[in-house]
This record gives structure tokens, sequence and C-alpha cells, in this order.
């Protein structure tokens, strides 16, 4: 087999339609960071609706609030907004595409590895 029909039976298997699932909104350096990703998510609500999730960063600490469902149920409360301070936030709304309806499934993914130094990731 020569490497012409190699390229082309793999370009066969390439789909460039885009995926659209799924909504990821980050803001850095503003001190209202999770409010802002609150609205930047509810703009993107029609990319999932399944589960909403936040992690904002303090400088010194990360903070996580996940819900399931919209974003205007879970982060227009100011109790929930308060739980996330910092001048860093990133957020994602959840499209089921694999997986079960939990709040572990729900993004952005945060961590303590040690393996890393005790650093932090989401």
């Amino acid at each position: 087999m020569n490497i012409m029909t190699t390229r082309k039976k793999k370009s066969k298997k390439f789909n460039p339609k885009l995926k659209e699932e799924c909504g990821v909104f980050g803001i850095s350096n503003n001190n209202d960071a999770a409010t802002l990703t609150a609205l930047g998510l509810h703009a993107l609500q029609h990319r999932g609706q399944e589960g909403c999730g936040i992690v904002s960063f303090d400088g010194k600490n990360f903070h996580s609030e996940k819900r399931l469902g919209l974003v205007g149920d879970n982060f227009t409360k100011g109790k929930i907004i308060e739980k996330l301070p910092g001048r860093f936030a990133i957020g994602h709304n959840r499209y089921s595409t694999t997986g079960e309806t939990t709040l572990r499934n729900i993004q952005p993914f945060f961590c303590r590895s040690s393996r890393w130094r005790n650093k932090y990731w989401a």
C-alpha cells in the first residue's frame, strides 16, 4: 500500500463538521470575574442545560461551585457568587454526551495533585 492510499483512507475518517456541545467562558484580571463568568455562561446556555460550574482563583486558592440545571437558576444568587472570590474564573455549561447526570460529571474539573508539587488544576 503506498502513502497516498493510506492518506486517502485516513481522510475518509475525518469529519470537518463543527461539534457544538457545551459552553466554556473565562475572565482574567477582573474583580468581578465570577459574576462576569456567570453572565457569559448564561449567554452560552444554549450550549448545555444539564449543569454548570465555575472555578475562581483569588491569587492563593481555587474555589469551585457546581450545580445541576440552568445558570440563571443557580449563579444569580449572591450567596453562590460570594463563594467564588478572585480576579480569575472559568466556567462550563454541560451538554451530556457521555456519563450520567451527576455533580461529579459537571466541569470545570478540579483536583489537587501532589505529583505536580501540590499545584491545583482546573
